[in-house]
């Protein structure tokens, strides 16, 4: 009897694999890591591409569009497309905290792959760094909860529309109001959170939206047809809303700092307000004892001490500090991406490359 039941709870998608994960967590699992790998890599391959253009024309950070001519980079816009529709698809089968944490991932691949292909050498933090993040995103899919049985699309309307998250909407939508038109303006330039606020409460609706568009989607493909439910499309316009906001005011905050401090606190923002927002509406916690909750916890903190670390030390040689400005200068020398101040370092010779103003700027920063 009991072998019967656990059959047929795993032939509804709901049994377990393996102790404490059910298949569609594994299926989520299984697309969070194939999304990781392919935007990870497309970012080395979109990079070669960049830098063979630069070659034959302008350069696309002083303004060229060559880069547009080249298949190289066009190889690299295909893997990522991959890879996020792979990361969409990851939303449908399990709990937005197993999936998204797992996005510090991409990180390792393209460090690896950086140092593998683009003989950037991947300094010894920046190891522990990939360590740390491994360590807290296994202990995340170790203790990650199991995914919520929906039925249809109109069961995650009626978690959409429950007090507590029409209440954090409703904080989301003020917060993010008051952002837009009264910091914007006067602290967008310097005030690096400015943006990255936007960015990353935005990011957590945005998130919700997939997810529920996901269950549509993959409920119709299994026959149960959620396109005539007016909720499908009121999600998918949600999800366009948001993901242009987001885009928009994370390409500001790209262009306005630098990348490497950018993207850490993009990643902590993000994800903190992604499993908030899936806490509240899905009720991720609600099926799980303290000690597990506490374990998600330490896991996410581990993997973003990993991500910290290796943005941080993305840019230390041996023998120098590292030289992180804030602000990205406007105008830079062309000399293979030295323009930020990030030291490259040669294969062959194991000899800091800086550009003219970058050494200057070395210089005066350590008298």
């Amino acid at each position: 009897m009991a072998t019967e039941a656990s059959t047929s709870a795993a032939g509804s998608g709901g049994g377990s694999w393996v102790e404490g994960m059910s298949a569609d967590n594994i299926k989520g699992l299984v697309l969070a890591l194939s999304s990781s790998f392919f935007i990870g890599a497309s970012f080395i391959v979109k990079k070669k591409g960049l830098k063979k253009a630069a070659a034959s024309g302008v350069r696309a950070g002083v303004g060229g569009y060559s880069y547009l001519y080249e298949p190289l980079w066009w190889a690299g816009m295909i893997t990522m497309i991959v890879g996020e529709v792979a990361n969409f698809a990851a939303y449908a089968f399990a709990p937005a905290i197993l999936v998204t944490p797992l996005g510090a991932l991409s990180i390792i691949i393209s460090a690896v792959l950086a140092d593998i292909m683009l003989k950037e050498k991947l300094h010894i933090f920046g190891i522990l760094g990939c360590v740390l993040c491994v360590v807290g995103s296994t202990t995340i899919v170790l203790h990650a909860p199991q995914e919520r049985a929906i039925e249809s699309v109109a069961e995650v309307w009626d978690l959409a529309t429950e007090p507590a998250f029409l209440s954090y909407a409703a904080i989301v939508f003020a917060a993010t109001f008051v952002l837009i038109y009264y910091f914007i303006p006067q602290y967008g330039q310097t005030h690096i959170m400015v943006y990255i606020g936007v960015c990353s409460l935005v990011g957590s609706l945005s998130v919700m939206s997939v997810k529920a568009l996901g269950i549509a989607l993959k409920l119709t493909f299994s026959g149960m047809n959620q396109l005539i439910y007016p909720q499908t499309w009121l999600f998918t316009i949600v999800v366009v809303a948001c993901i242009v906001t987001q885009m928009n005011y994370l390409n500001k905050a790209l262009d306005t700092f630098n990348t490497a401090v950018v993207s850490p606190i993009y990643y902590t923002m993000f994800t903190s307000l992604t499993i908030l927002a899936s806490v509240i509406m899905f009720k991720d916690w609600d099926r799980q004892n303290p000690t597990q909750i506490v374990t998600e916890m330490c896991g996410f903190v581990t993997i973003l001490s990993g991500t910290f670390l290796l943005h941080k030390t993305k840019d230390l040689v041996d023998g120098l500090p590292p030289t992180l400005p804030v602000r990205i200068p406007k105008h830079a020398d062309d000399d293979d991406y030295a323009a930020e101040g990030i030291p490259l370092r040669s294969a062959a010779e194991g000899i800091p490359l800086r550009s003219p103003r970058a050494a200057e700027s070395f210089r005066s920063t350590s008298l």
